[in-house]
C-alpha cells in the first residue's frame, strides 16, 4: 500500500490549490482517506475525511467551507480542493489510508502515509 501525494506550491491568500493523493497497491474505496497537516513547529492535525463506506466527509472546522475532499474512483485518486487560502493553510499536507469508516479525525488509526506535500500561502 502506498499513497503519493503531489499538487503542493507556493499561492497567495485567497488563493486556491488542489492536492491529489494517488493510491497504488489497493482500491482507494476500500479505504478510507484523509488529509493531514503539520505546520512548523507544531503538531499534526486533522485536515478532511471521506469515508469508504458511501463517501460521507468529514471536516475540521477551520476548513470547513473552504476545502472538499473528494474521490475518483475510476482513477484511484483523492483529491483535496483548497478555496479561500489563508497564511494559517501552510503546512505540509499528508494523506493517509485507513480500513476504518470511524475515528477519521484521528490519525492513530491511519496505517499508511503519503510523503506530504508542501503548501504556503503568503500574505
Amino acid at each position: 500500500v502506498q499513497l503519493q501525494a503531489s499538487g503542493g506550491g507556493l499561492v497567495q491568500t485567497g488563493d486556491s490549490l488542489s492536492l491529489s493523493c494517488a493510491a497504488d497497491g489497493f482500491r482507494s474505496t476500500v479505504y478510507s482517506m484523509a488529509w493531514f497537516r503539520q505546520a512548523p513547529g507544531k503538531e499534526r492535525e486533522f485536515v478532511a475525511a471521506i469515508n469508504r463506506k458511501g463517501g460521507g466527509t468529514e471536516y475540521a472546522d477551520s476548513v470547513k467551507g473552504r476545502f472538499t475532499i473528494s474521490r475518483d474512483n475510476a482513477k484511484n485518486t483523492v483529491a483535496l480542493q483548497m478555496n479561500s487560502l489563508k497564511p494559517e493553510d501552510t503546512a505540509v499536507y499528508y494523506c493517509a489510508a485507513t480500513p476504518r469508516d470511524w475515528g477519521l479525525q484521528f490519525q492513530n488509526n491511519y496505517r499508511s502515509w503519503g510523503q506530504g506535500t508542501q503548501v504556503t500561502v503568503s500574505s
